[in-house]
């Protein structure tokens, strides 16, 4: 196992070398045009799929931003902003800065903190009052001021699984190695993910976690479709959403590469 993890270190190394030389030759695709978001679905719980609960996900100054000033309490509605298409084979990039206060009615391990999530299942299957998506999350997190490290850019996942060190890691969420971030600063998130192979995490242009074969499992997830929850399943491929959990974020300079022309060589390295 630890021959395969090696290889695939190594093959995504590579595979990252290329997309960085080839990064003008390819065509980055823009995910939000800084005007409107008519290309993104939100899902807030207790809510249908569509509905934008009390103007949640705006934009505003070409900035998304993820505010709760319309709501009369927090209830739980923990929310998700989802661009139109899934993806399998992809580089993304995105600039997020937490700001503001978080609402004290919001349950306390949200304060400063947010995610992205990727492989997420599709919010047209998700329940009205499914609290979070079955998907892999890109954890943002600030620090608190009080000089303990909060690192940024961990994984945490809801209703799946991951690969890491050699075997399916029990916790919920896994640390990455990036220094806390305080204050309200722009800071770069990139997370370059193979299909249901390697998924590697950067921060402003740090690598700072690695993992593979994301699958469905695990809990944390709650009033979910039982057909769609298939423990095991191993995570293709999937929808990007930004979330809404209780903190104000922003978010900015949303991009993506596919990395589709890659899955042979892959296929050639193993």
């Amino acid at each position: 196992m630890k021959a395969l993890f090696s290889l695939l270190c190594f093959v995504f190394f590579s595979l990252h070398a290329i997309a960085q030389r080839n990064a003008d030759k390819n065509k980055w695709q823009t995910l939000f045009n800084g005007k409107d978001i008519d290309d993104w679905v939100p899902k807030i719980n207790h809510h249908e799929v569509g509905e934008n609960y009390g103007n949640t996900f705006r934009v505003e100054d070409s900035i998304i931003k993820v505010r709760y000033n319309l709501y009369d309490k927090f209830n739980k509605q923990f929310g998700h902003l989802y661009y139109k298409q899934p993806f399998s084979y992809y580089h993304l990039v995105f600039e997020y800065r937490i700001v503001g206060e978080w609402r004290k009615d919001a349950p306390g391990y949200t304060i400063k903190n947010s995610g992205v999530m990727f492989h997420s299942q599709d919010p047209k299957t998700m329940l009205k009052d499914q609290d979070w998506p079955i998907s892999i999350e890109f954890q943002l997190l600030g620090g608190l001021g009080d000089g303990v490290a909060r690192p940024t850019g961990n994984m945490c996942s809801p209703g799946t699984n991951v690969v890491f060190q050699d075997h399916i890691d029990p916790r919920h969420c896994i640390p990455s190695t990036s220094k806390t971030y305080n204050d309200e600063q722009w800071v770069k998130g990139e997370i370059i993910v193979l299909g249901d192979s390697l998924i590697t995490h950067i921060i402003n242009g740090d690598t700072v976690l690695q993992y593979s074969k994301p699958q469905i499992g695990g809990g944390v997830v709650t009033n979910y479709n039982p057909a769609i929850k298939q423990d095991g399943k191993l995570l293709k491929e999937g929808f990007i959403a930004l979330q809404s959990e209780g903190q104000p974020v922003d978010f900015r300079n949303i991009k993506i590469l596919s990395l589709e022309g890659n899955r042979n060589l892959k296929s050639k390295k193993k």
